[in-house]
Parts: C-alpha cells; structure tokens; sequence
C-alpha cells in the first residue's frame, strides 16, 4: 500500500539511521538484521500461531517488565505454548540485545514466540515438533514529535472487535488479520487508524492501541471487554484515580464520542498521543487538552519511578 505523506500511523517515529544496522535475538543468537531469519516452515509465519509483548527502554530499564512478561506467559498458557525460556531468561536475551546495539533510552522491543518450525505445511500444531521460535526484535524509536503535536485522524469502521469465543481480543496473539483489516479501512478512508466498536456497537478501541475520551473532567475507556487491555490502558487508570482524576471503564457511544471534549490512544510506544479528529469531527481546539497533558505529566513520572 503506498504511503500517504499527508496521513499518520500511531507508531511514527523520528528518522534513526542507527536502524540500518541493528541487533537482533533470534534463537539463543544475536545476529545482525541482515541474518536475522526464520523457517518458512515456521508456524508463525505460515500460520500466525504464537504470542507476543512490546516493551520500551527508559534509562536502561525496562518500564514494566514483570507485567509484560506475566502478560507474555498467561497468553502462552492460553494457547498451550511451552514458551521454553523463563521469565529471568528472556531478560537476559532482552538485556543481551540491548547492550549489542548501545541502547539505554528510546528504544522499543517487540519479543516474539511462536510455536515453532512445523515438519508440514499445515494447521495441527502437533506438527510443530521441534520447540518455539523466540526473536526479539529491537529499534531506536523515539515517537514522531510532528505526529504528537498534529495528534491523529480516527475513522469509524465497520469491522468490529469479535467475541471471545471467535478469538478473544484480549489475547496478544500474531494473528491480527482483524486489526489489519480495519486499519486498511481507515487508511483507504484517508484518515491515520480505524476506531473499532464492539459486537453491540459501543465504541471499544483503535486498530492498534487502546481508546479514550475526556467528558467534562471525566476520562472515559470502554469495559475492556472486548479489547487488548493494555498495560499502559491500566496504568493510565491507575495514575488518574490516585491523582483524583474521575477515570470509569464503561460503554459509550459515538455520540458521546464525538461530544468529548479529547480523545487520545495508549500504548506502549507512544504513550498517550491525542486523536485530533474522528470521522471528520474534530475533537477539542487543536491542540493536546488539559486532562491530557495531565495523565500525560502523571504517567512519565511512573515510568520515571519504574526504572530509576
């Protein structure tokens, strides 16, 4: 799909040429990118069949590791993978990779495990025989200062987030056909990334990061439900309400939506980035709203405190 360079992506980030000769984990071995491959064979690229965690870098910390990892292990169980690492093991090979390419601060990692290489070609993960894949993926990425200062355009699509006993959405699993999809819609529409509702119509997440609005002081995110609920999502709603912020994990509509007074999205790469506009409505004045920059503020100093 060719690129737009009028439209944004939530994980924009600032030009890195560092990039060009990274570091990666594949398989107990750090090799250059330019190495770093796996089987065709392999059930995650054949099939999409394994899990995965985004982490960030701050001062040489990972921010949150022990909830990622657990996140990591529990979606593991729930799809029957022996991960075949511990939890200390695969901050070794995080810290490992790290050091390879010099990184301590704004960098982001994506650690993949996928059931592994299959003896053929087909759905039966019985056929995966020989133990999980794991690659860390490792990126000098500081969030695009153009895209947080524009903030994002939001386009309503009819692709819903499904019900749990279709795929349940709160699994971070490789198979994202469904978000794919939508974002695909919301480009096509010209806008940056789809929002999602739920199976009964209430407005549940973006494509790829989690959803808020602020009503009147308010801060509002949906149940949960039907969403990824995102480590930055929980902490967003942990710092609001120690700080006194009004924050309800509710449904709401579009109507409500496009009455907020800001939006913004949540993840572990950016953070919080404002949502500018959705569906052609633009959302507040233009720029980053007062409870915004707030959570914003409240947030950095948990991370601050998470890896001093």
């Amino acid at each position: 799909m060719p690129a737009d360079p009028n439209q944004r992506s939530t994980h924009d980030a600032e030009d890195d040429p560092r990039n060009a000769d990274l570091m990666l984990y594949v398989d107990g071995s750090i090799v250059h990118r330019s190495q770093a491959v796996v089987s065709v064979y392999d059930a995650g690229f054949m099939l999409g069949d394994g899990v995965w965690e985004g982490l960030r870098l701050y001062n040489g910390r990972w921010a949150f590791l022990g909830e990622h990892l657990d996140r990591l292990f529990e979606a593991a169980k729930a799809i029957d993978l022996d991960i075949g690492k511990s939890a200390a093991e695969l901050k070794d090979a995080l810290d490992a990779t790290a050091a390879a390419n010099a990184m301590r601060d704004n960098a982001h990692a994506r650690l993949m495990v996928t059931r592994g290489v299959k003896a053929k070609p087909f759905q039966d993960p019985r056929l995966s025989r020989t133990g999980p894949t794991v690659v860390i993926i490792m990126e000098h990425s500081a969030p695009s200062a153009d895209t947080a200062d524009r903030g994002l355009r939001l386009h309503t699509v009819p692709i819903v987030r499904g019900l749990p006993v279709t795929q349940d959405p709160k699994l971070n699993s490789h198979s994202k056909l469904n978000c794919i999809l939508a974002g695909i819609h919301a480009i096509k529409a010209g806008a940056d990334e789809a929002l999602m509702l739920d199976p009964h119509g209430f407005v549940n997440t973006t494509n790829s990061c989690n959803f808020f609005i602020v009503r009147r002081g308010e801060v509002w995110t949906s149940t949960g439900d039907y969403c990824m609920n995102g480590i930055t999502r929980r902490k967003v709603i942990e710092v609001c309400r120690a700080d006194g912020i009004p924050a309800f994990e509710r449904n709401f509509s579009l109507v409500d939506t496009y009455g907020a007074d800001e939006a913004f999205i949540t993840g572990t790469f950016g953070g919080q980035t404002r949502v500018a506009e959705i569906d052609g409505r633009a959302i507040g004045d233009g720029a980053p709203g007062p409870v915004t920059r707030r959570i914003r503020g409240l947030y950095k100093a948990l991370v601050a405190r998470d890896t001093a």
